[in-house]
C-alpha cells in the first residue's frame, strides 16, 4: 500500500469514528470504559457532611467509631485492541474485507477511548505477536495505531490466539479493558482466554463475512486455505456438500458462543460489509450496564 493511499485511508477512518461518536451520548463509551471508576486510597475517621455511602463497616465496628473509604479521582483505564491480522481477514465477497471492517471498529474504539482520556494499545497477532504498542493517550497515537492495522502484512502463517492473550496478559498486569478482534479461526485458546478473563475485561468480537455462511451453488470450484495454503476440490452444486458446510459454520458459532459464555466474555458478532455502528453502541451501552 502506497503511502499516499494509507494516508488517505487513515484519515477517513478518523472522520467516520470522529462522525460516530460525535452522533450518540459519550456516556454510552466512557461507562463502558471506565471500569470501576474511582480508586481506593485510604480509611479516614468520619467527618460530618461526608458521604454516608462510603462509611467501611467492618472498620467501623472494630473501632466503635465510624471511618470512611476515602478514594482518589477517577483513574484513567487502560484499552487494549488485540486484533488478528492473519491471511485469513484479507478475504472479503463484498466492497470490504474482514479486516478492514477489523480497522473500522478499533478506529472507532480507540478514538473513543482517546475521547474519555484514556490510554490505549495495540497487539497485531497472527501465527505470533508480530506488532505491539504500548498503551498511550493522544490523537497522533491513536492514528499510528489505524495506520499499522491497515498497512499490516502478517510474516506468519496461521491464526494462535492462544499466543496473543498470553503476551497480552504478561505486557499488562493491571486489570484492564480489552478487545479481542478476530474471525477466531483458531482453536485451544479457551484456558488462556479464561484466565485473561479473570483478571481484565475481555470482549470478544468476532468478524465474519456473510459469503463464509453458505458456500453457492457453482459446480467444481477449488478451495485455498489463506492460513494454511492448502487447497481443495469441492462440487458446490451437491446439496449435501453446502449442507454439510453450513452445518459446520452453524456448530463452530455455537462452540463459541458457549466458550465465551462459559468464560465470562461478552460478545458481539460483525459481519464486514454491514453497517455494525448501531449493534457496537448498542453493545457498549449494554456492557457498561452489566458493571
Amino acid at each position: 500500500m502506497i503511502a499516499s493511499s494509507l494516508s488517505q485511508k487513515v484519515r477517513l477512518l478518523e472522520l467516520r469514528a470522529r462522525k460516530a461518536i460525535a452522533d450518540v451520548r459519550p456516556g454510552n463509551y466512557q461507562s463502558a470504559f471506565r471500569g470501576q471508576g474511582m480508586e481506593f486510597q485510604e480509611i479516614r475517621e468520619y467527618s460530618p457532611g461526608d458521604d454516608t455511602r462510603n462509611i467501611d463497616w467492618n472498620v467501623t465496628a472494630r473501632l466503635g467509631r465510624p471511618y470512611i473509604k476515602r478514594f482518589s479521582e477517577e483513574r484513567e483505564q487502560t484499552v487494549i485492541l488485540m486484533v488478528d491480522g492473519s491471511w485469513s481477514t484479507f478475504f472479503g465477497s463484498g466492497s470490504l474485507q474482514k479486516r478492514d471492517a477489523e480497522a473500522e471498529i478499533c478506529a472507532l474504539l480507540a478514538f473513543a477511548a482517546a475521547h474519555s482520556q484514556d490510554r490505549v494499545g495495540l497487539i497485531l497477532f497472527s501465527g505470533d505477536v508480530e506488532t505491539y504498542i504500548p498503551p498511550a493517550k493522544g490523537v497522533p497515537h491513536v492514528l499510528r495505531l489505524i495506520r499499522e492495522i491497515l498497512a499490516f502484512q502478517p510474516r506468519k502463517k496461521g491464526t494462535n490466539i492462544a499466543r496473543a492473550l498470553e503476551f497480552f496478559g504478561k505486557v499488562q498486569r493491571r486489570s484492564s479493558f480489552a478487545f479481542l478482534i478476530s474471525d477466531f479461526q483458531d482453536r485451544n485458546f479457551e484456558s488462556h482466554l479464561r484466565v485473561c478473563a479473570q483478571h481484565h475485561d475481555v470482549v470478544a468480537v468476532s468478524v465474519f463475512d456473510a459469503r463464509e455462511h453458505q458456500l453457492p451453488d457453482c459446480g467444481l470450484i477449488e478451495f485455498e486455505d489463506p492460513e494454511t495454503g492448502k487447497s481443495c476440490l469441492l462440487d458446490t452444486s451437491d446439496p449435501e456438500v453446502r449442507n454439510g458446510y453450513e452445518d459446520s459454520v452453524r456448530q463452530r458459532s455455537h462452540q463459541l458462543k458457549e466458550l465465551f459464555q462459559s468464560a465470562g466474555v461478552d460478545h458481539l458478532r460483525i459481519t464486514a460489509g454491514i453497517d455494525y455502528f448501531p449493534a457496537l453502541t448498542r453493545f457498549l451501552r449494554v456492557h457498561a450496564l452489566k458493571k
